[in-house]
């Protein structure tokens, strides 16, 4: 549809931060208050609004997207919104190796090995090393540990956790952004190991190299969502 706003401004509320286009408060797609916890939040939004051209595309706008699921789904049941983040932990990358006596294996023990101690030590956990793709259970001391983890997130960091897990594959991966244990830049090749490695070996088509660079940049755009929140 086209713009129909010519300029979108922050305003300091009480304890609360909005965005107004010409004026007018701007509502989430569940008819709440876009209300942000900080000035630095604020404008990296509103500065998204201003980027729209003459036609407007809410697709493009990926903060404005997260805070309003931050503020329509997970502040209505942070339980459920946070359920399949949390399920990453019972199946997480970081525990599936490639079979023994695989080029694979000496890269990921080299690569995924110290985010995983990483976690252990940080969380007093231990995680089960699988060989293959076939489940193997943690244990329940780790999933509850990494419940309690993931709850203690605020709403608007919860909501940029769920394509940051969904991309990664690791909730490991995803908590050791957030504490900034490692920074995004970093992170991403450890996070497409596989699929580097396999189109290193066998070459890659335009089109995986397309959808690569497409979650990356989904990727990026969600850990500086929650590098903004935290500021």
């Amino acid at each position: 549809m086209k713009r129909f706003y010519k300029e979108a401004k922050v305003a300091d509320t009480v304890g609360a931060y909005q965005i107004l286009l010409d004026g007018r408060p701007v509502n989430t797609p569940g008819r709440n208050l876009l209300s942000l916890p900080n000035a630095a939040l604020a404008q990296a939004i509103a500065d998204e609004w201003n980027a729209q051209g003459e036609i407007f595309d809410p697709v493009s706008m990926l903060y404005t997207g997260f805070a309003n699921a931050a503020i329509d789904h997970v502040g209505r049941d942070r339980d459920a919104f946070a359920a399949p983040i949390i399920a990453y932990a019972e199946t997480d990358m970081l525990c599936y190796r490639a079979e023994l006596e695989t080029p694979q294996v000496a890269i990921q023990d080299a690569e995924w090995e110290p985010l995983l101690t990483w976690a252990e030590d940080r969380y007093g956990i231990s995680f089960i090393r699988v060989e293959g793709i076939i489940y193997h259970a943690q244990p329940a001391r780790t999933l509850q540990k990494m419940r309690e983890a993931v709850l203690d997130y605020d709403d608007f960091t919860l909501a940029a956790m769920n394509p940051l897990t969904t991309i990664a594959g690791s909730l490991i991966c995803v908590l050791a952004l957030l504490e900034r244990h490692i920074d995004a830049e970093t992170l991403w090749p450890l996070v497409n190991l596989e699929e580097l490695w396999q189109a290193e070996q066998w070459g890659e088509d335009d089109e995986a190299r397309a959808m690569r660079e497409m979650r990356r940049g989904q990727f990026m755009a969600a850990s500086r969502f929650c590098a903004l929140v935290a500021d």
